[in-house]
């Protein structure tokens, strides 16, 4: 990986990602074919001196939460230092959770802050404008990353951006796009994209725009069996060619990669870490009939391809509605007017009539936003009232504006206080916001406060389908006013739960948070009105299944439930805070603060600065986002320029729990405790040796992946008295990823061997590299993760009055279930079951303590039973742990002999 991050994520119903990584200021390639390229490539892939080694973007998806990681290493080949450009567009949606910069060895990490106080920090750019840090608006999804850096001659840097979202189901499918244009040919280009789905994957598929058929073929790889699915997209070079000999690349356009859940079970509830997420998405119901409404803005304004444009979506949904459906138009300029003025059914005669309606009606004056309003959702009221059997149809308002109130009522406040009153909760408002020359938050607010949402259409050739789009999402209702109900005394968190209308192809999210002791009795229950009939369903947690996923998935599933659940929480919040004025508006935005702070999210309340990344200014950037997505970029474009200052703290990371007295690991002098749960008990033993002895704790002979730790000694006090060992390296190593990980007291460095960076304990930081995640928790603990294992090694600091006179390291092993069988080392022997038996108990040579018989794997041991303590938790105090103390360097119970285990280096 040559000390780069490569990375590997977890995300998204809706995502959409442009790439770009460009030296700068060149735009265009040389000529000539670069040592080591391909054959069939014949052009040199160096722009100004700079080539892009690696694009990566890693996307693991667990149960509808992504986690994205975006890498690219850049390469300066020249003799002069080089000005790049890490270019990224995200969703508007997404949050950002890590950025990291790593060149030379050093790594400057992303810090995340209330705004208030990166912003102090960042005072002079305030002044002068926005910086290049920062995120701006981007199209019509999208949100683009930006960050100008200065690379030294011959030297390359890694830029790794994290950025998460829980994926939304629209039209029967989640879509993960992700927009390439990496603007030159890029040595390893790749889009991994890994899908674990509790349900069952019932479709998958990936495409890309720019690809034939053929090309797509090749280089596109998807598969997908039970709950799992995986789409790899890999082009080489010459793949990535517009023709045989061109230096241009043919990769401008979209990836997408489309999925869907299996829909057998009306249940799907999720639970792990006293978190729940519950996924509502019943099939094979009865379409409702519905109440329609549409007001159109008619006023000058929309004049040209608005108006045109409108009349096609109108003439094309007409014919879309179905004979038992009920419906009519509402026209506001500076008057409003009505087809019918009442609602009447969608026969073929009424559709006729209404279509040519369409295609007659004229543009008026200026925009009575307001009294469109009133008189469309006066006629859903009145057909309730006088129709009683129209009350059990679905009622949707649809208003389309392309302007604000000109006419009327024009004070915003008192238009949403008319329109909230007049609808009264009975049905939802969805308003299309045409074009930009509108307050499309006023739009916002109003649907959110009316059961709705808001949409904005973009002034394009394509507007007609976006109009089209929006109404097929909403066309066809199966359930009303749906309510996920929960036992009050089992949650203490809850995101929405009520909602007016369930439609086809959708998907209703709820996440909460459990109180403890309350999970075997978790269910959930769900009452809506469908189709002339009421609809109920109750789910229960199935403890075993749980189980069974979280073995499959492992820490990952927890985590993800409960980020799922902090990201709905601050969406939520941010939603009502558009709403909100004075005290509840500051008592909401703390709350937003908070979370953002505690789970590590860029949101409007934070930002993140870069320590060490400096401007000629010496002023460190800022990764912002703005609380209404249309940031503008103003002021000068800043060129920031990597300094060896130590890197900066980034997001705290949850650690992993695990029951009291349940631990397997290695710590202090060195004391082994194993933890074997058939027999809900522990056994320990010593490892007595010099210092500079390397030790194998954990072999996997048929990967080579190892974990090694070298002593280190602890000068006595006094002559004679016993020097203690202790561990003070450890060296983690992946033969099959190129990955290493040596850990001291004093820093922790990735890649040693390749100049990879280094971190020190006092940093904050997530690591990731070929399905290896790596957690750096503050003066704590470090937290490793690969498949089917979690490790941590705990940092010991000596203090005043401390026996010991060296910090030393301990590891434990966290998670190990899913690992080989045939594992070895000190620790790994016993990741396997195995089974002993205790007997004859009586008092030992020292008369406060109680010797037995021990019989294990055929051997028979004198035992004693003790105490040792279990630092994972508390590196300074610890836990006791009761167990049975195996003398002599384990003999008896490890295989073979203690100094089998001796090896020659840390990897």
């Amino acid at each position: 990986m040559d000390g780069a991050m490569g990375l590997q994520a977890l995300l998204c119903m809706y995502l959409v990602s442009l790439l770009t990584l460009q030296a700068m200021p060149a735009l265009g390639l040389a000529t000539g074919r670069p040592k080591g390229s391909e054959k069939r490539q014949a052009v040199d892939t160096t722009v100004n001196g700079v080539f892009i080694r690696s694009l990566k973007v890693n996307c693991k998806v667990t149960s509808r939460f992504a986690h994205y990681v975006i890498t690219s290493q850049v390469v300066n080949t020249a003799d002069k230092a080089r000005e790049v450009a890490f270019d990224v567009e995200i969703p508007k949606t997404a949050f950002i959770s890590d950025f990291a910069i790593t060149a030379d060895g050093n790594a400057f990490i992303g810090d995340i802050k209330d705004k208030v106080s990166a912003w102090k920090q960042y005072r002079k750019a305030a002044i002068s404008g926005e910086n290049a840090g920062l995120v701006r608006a981007s199209g019509r999804n999208m949100e683009q990353f930006t960050i100008h850096i200065t690379v030294g001659p011959r030297s390359k840097a890694t830029f790794q951006l994290t950025y998460e979202e829980v994926l939304k189901r629209r039209l029967t499918q989640y879509d993960i796009v992700i927009k390439v244009k990496p603007k030159q040919l890029v040595h390893h280009f790749e889009i991994d994209v890994d899908i674990f789905e509790p349900q069952g994957i019932s479709k998958l598929d990936a495409q890309a725009s720019f690809l034939t058929k053929e090309l797509a073929a090749q280089t596109i790889k998807k598969s997908f069996s039970g709950k799992k699915g995986h789409v790899l997209f890999r082009p080489t070079v010459g793949q990535q060619q517009s023709c045989p000999m061109c230096s241009t690349s043919l990769m401008n356009g979209d990836f997408k990669v489309t999925y869907d859940v299996n829909r057998d079970k009306l249940c799907d509830l999720l639970v792990a870490n006293n978190y729940f997420a519950h996924f509502f998405a019943p099939q094979n119901l009865t379409n409702m009939s519905k109440n329609l409404v549409f007001v159109i803005d008619i006023s000058g304004s929309m004049e040209g391809q608005k108006v045109k444009q409108t009349k096609e979506a109108l003439l094309k949904i007409l014919g879309d509605m179905r004979p038992e459906d009920y419906f009519d138009l509402v026209l506001f300029g500076s008057k409003v007017q009505s087809w019918k003025g009442s609602l009447v059914p969608a026969s073929q005669a009424n559709l006729q009539a209404a279509q040519d309606f369409v295609q007659r009606f004229s543009l008026a004056g200026a925009t009575n936003l307001n009294g469109g309003l009133l008189r469309g959702i006066e006629i859903l009221n009145k057909a309730q009232e006088s129709h009683p059997e129209l009350n059990t149809f679905a009622s949707v308002l649809i208003m389309l504006t392309d302007g604000e109130p000109t006419e009327g009522e024009t004070d915003r406040s008192q238009i949403l206080k008319n329109v909230r009153n007049a609808i009264g909760g009975k049905f939802p408002l969805y308003n299309l916001g045409f074009g930009h020359d509108l307050d499309f938050n006023f739009l916002e607010v109003m649907s959110m406060e009316n059961n709705g949402w808001a949409q904005r259409i973009y002034e394009d050739h394509d507007a007609t389908q976006q109009l089209q789009g929006f109404y097929n999402q909403v066309a066809n209702p199966l359930l009303m006013d749906v309510e996920l109900q929960y036992p009050q005394d089992a949650v203490l968190a809850l995101t929405q739960h009520r909602h007016k209308q369930y439609y086809d192809g959708s998907e209703i999210v709820v996440a909460g948070r459990i109180a403890d002791h309350k999970l075997s009795t978790f269910k959930a229950d769900v009452r809506a009105h469908g189709d002339r009939q009421e609809f109920k369903t109750t789910c229960l947690v199935n403890e075993e299944e749980m189980k069974k996923l979280l073995r499959e998935r492992g820490h990952m599933l927890e985590n993800h439930v409960e980020r799922l659940w902090a990201y709905l929480t601050i969406q939520e919040l941010l939603a009502k805070r558009m709403k909100a004025e004075g005290q509840e508006k500051a008592n909401l935005s703390s709350q937003v603060l908070k979370m953002s702070l505690d789970y590590q999210f860029v949101t409007p309340m934070t930002s993140m600065t870069i320590r060490g990344l400096t401007d000629e200014d010496g002023l460190e950037p800022i990764i912002d986002k703005s609380p209404d997505g249309m940031r503008k970029m103003v002021g000068p474009r800043r060129t920031f320029v990597l300094s060896a200052t130590q890197p900066s703290p980034t997001a705290s990371i949850s650690v992993i729990s695990k029951l009291p007295n349940q631990v397997t690991g290695v710590d202090t002098d060195p004391h082994f405790i194993i933890y074997i749960p058939q027999k809900e008990d522990s056994l320990c033993f010593n490892i007595n040796e010099e210092p500079g002895v390397i030790l194998s704790l954990v072999q996997d002979p048929d990967t080579g992946f190892s974990v090694n730790g070298q002593l280190i000694g602890n000068k006595a006090n006094s002559p004679g008295q016993h020097e203690g060992t202790y561990f003070g390296r450890l060296g983690i190593s992946n033969p099959a990823s190129d990955f290493q990980l040596e850990v001291t007291p004093q820093n922790i460095k990735l890649n040693p061997s390749s100049g990879g960076p280094v971190f020190s304990w006092r940093d904050q930081a997530v690591l990731r590299q070929d399905g290896v995640v790596v957690t750096i928790n503050k003066k704590r603990n470090l937290v490793v993760s690969v498949d089917g294992a979690t490790f941590e090694i705990v940092l010991h600091r000596t203090w005043k009055g401390s026996a010991i006179h060296q910090d030393f390291l301990g590891f434990y092993m966290l998670d190990s279930h899913r690992m080989s069988t045939r594992m070895q080392g000190l620790l790994g022997q016993f990741f396997h079951p195995f089974d002993f038996e205790v007997s004859d108990l009586h008092p030992g040579s020292d008369p406060t303590k109680t010797d037995a018989t021990m019989v294990v794997k055929n051997r028979q041991l004198t035992v004693t039973r003790g105490l040792q303590k279990d630092y994972s938790k508390d590196p300074r105090h610890g836990a006791e742990v009761s167990c049975w103390f195996v003398h002599n360097n384990g003999a008896g119970l490890i295989d073979g002999i203690h100094t089998d285990y001796i090896v020659p280096n840390i990897f």
